[in-house]
């Protein structure tokens, strides 16, 4: 077993044992702690479920309404004449609405055209490059009752931008457009 494994196999558990210990010496309860962390983990989880449920529906019907289609048929010319593949579009559309569509969409595009092609690398930088604005202000932001999220949502959408822009970049620059 390689250096690298063995630091990954006992990383966590050495890291919880020590959590462990160090609460105990600073006379905290642990076990109590821990009981009620997952107390509130529950009411937590359980809370984000009307939101969870809102925002599938809104991505079904925007899929099913024919919205998505039309938005990915208005940025395919933009797209192809920046020099971005039009395969990429559907992904650029998809990530800041769902992780788990845009990790689907990104596991067809590295099937269909491969890892080293530059559709499956551009895709896979895509993935790590933007977040899931959408969602994430949809759940969480609504889970903890923040109503107002204007801001974050314009600098959200403002960082998915740029990442998308700075991934077509690199991609391009280090393994070319080919």
């Amino acid at each position: 077993m390689g250096f690298i494994s063995y630091i990954s196999l006992t990383f966590i558990p050495l890291l919880i044992g020590f959590i462990l210990l160090y609460g105990t010496y600073k006379r905290v309860p642990t076990y109590e702690s821990f009981v009620e962390g997952g107390k509130e983990g529950i009411k937590i989880a359980v809370s984000i479920i009307p939101f969870l449920v809102g925002m599938l529906v809104a991505i079904s019907i925007f899929r099913a309404s024919g919205a998505l289609e039309a938005l990915m048929d208005w940025l395919r010319p933009l797209m192809k004449s920046m020099g971005v593949p039009a395969e990429i579009v559907p992904l650029l559309i998809i990530r800041p609405i769902s992780g788990t569509a845009a990790l689907g969409m990104t596991s067809d595009l590295i099937a269909v055209y491969g890892p080293d092609s530059f559709i499956g690398r551009l895709a896979s930088v895509l993935q790590g490059s933007t977040d899931t604005t959408f969602y994430v202000l949809t759940v969480y932001f609504g889970a903890v009752g923040i109503r107002k999220m204007g801001d974050a949502l314009k600098v959200g959408l403002l960082a998915d931008v740029v990442g998308i822009i700075v991934s077509i970049l690199v991609v391009a620059l280090i393994f070319g457009t080919t």
